[in-house]
């Protein structure tokens, strides 16, 4: 039974870059239309924002779109993946207490599980990487740096 374990235990840790790149995968997918959506749209957006009482609405759409299509870029690629997850983290947290918190959790209500799934993906990188298959992992190894 031993053995058995331990096969086991070494066949999943040769699993171990797959999560963050399945992250990394699902959540480029996830922000880009809403970034494309804001981008092609800012005026509307910034209105939406100005109605939420955000400071700076325009200045904040421009912000939103602009991280989330650039985050979704650099997500797919792994590069930079520890910086962009932090102004997309916080990009999650507006959209969970701003929009989403009000309506419960479920996703079929606009509640907050989406965005907060994203918010726990985007931490796990931050905290664990992009891992083995990124940009960042090849650079890495090229400078010497983990």
């Amino acid at each position: 039974m031993k053995e058995l374990y331990l096969k086991y235990k070494n066949f999943i840790q040769n699993l171990t870059d797959l999560p963050p790149l399945f992250f990394r995968l699902i959540l480029s997918y996830g922000f880009f239309e809403p970034a494309l959506k804001k981008l092609n749209n800012i005026d509307s957006i910034a209105q939406w924002f100005a109605s939420m009482n955000y400071p700076f609405p325009t200045l904040n759409a421009y912000l939103a779109g602009i991280t989330e299509f650039s985050g979704s870029i650099l997500l797919l690629l792994g590069l930079g993946t520890r910086l962009i997850s932090l102004p997309l983290m916080f990009v999650m947290l507006m959209a969970i207490f701003t929009v989403h918190l009000g309506n419960g959790f479920a996703a079929g209500n606009n509640g907050f599980e989406i965005p907060l799934y994203y918010l726990l993906m985007l931490f796990s990188l931050t905290v664990s990487g992009a891992g083995k298959f990124s940009l960042d992992h090849v650079l890495s190894k090229n400078i010497g740096a983990k």
